[in-house]
């Protein structure tokens, strides 16, 4: 039985080291995300805010909450825009630009010409652009 146990407690420790160097990860990422982004990861992160807490302060259901907060984790630990600037020498300014807007903020191709002032197509054609660059990269 002592060595269920000691299994047990090594499994627990891995997976609180993998937590906390996953922590570590978005606090180090945290510089990439701007405005009420940037607040609500760091309120979470840094302030160890819960969702419950988060959304009596913003007004928002904490489900809301927790779901964004969770597509922020992922796309900040391992989502297409963390490849873009892994390989950011292949891409120009606007293509980075793009990128960020809709890898890792998640904005529409609407949206994204509209905030731009760029044509839908133009929007369009340039994610293309990145995408195959991506996809010959890893």
């Amino acid at each position: 039985m002592k060595k269920i146990h000691v299994n047990i407690s090594q499994t627990m420790l891995e997976a609180e080291k993998r937590r906390r160097d996953e922590l570590d990860l978005l606090r180090s990422r945290l510089h990439l995300l701007n405005g009420k982004e940037k607040v609500l990861m760091t309120m979470y992160l840094e302030n160890g805010s819960s969702f419950r807490q988060i959304a009596r302060l913003t007004g928002i259901s904490d489900t809301s909450i927790a779901r964004r907060i969770n597509i922020l984790t992922e796309r900040l630990t391992d989502g297409e825009y963390i490849v873009c600037l892994r390989n950011r020498e292949k891409f120009t300014r606007d293509q980075m630009t793009i990128a960020k807007d809709y890898f890792l903020v998640g904005l529409s191709m609407k949206e994204i010409a509209v905030k731009r002032r760029w044509s839908r197509y133009h929007v369009r054609e340039t994610i293309i652009k990145i995408k195959s660059v991506l996809n010959d990269c890893g």
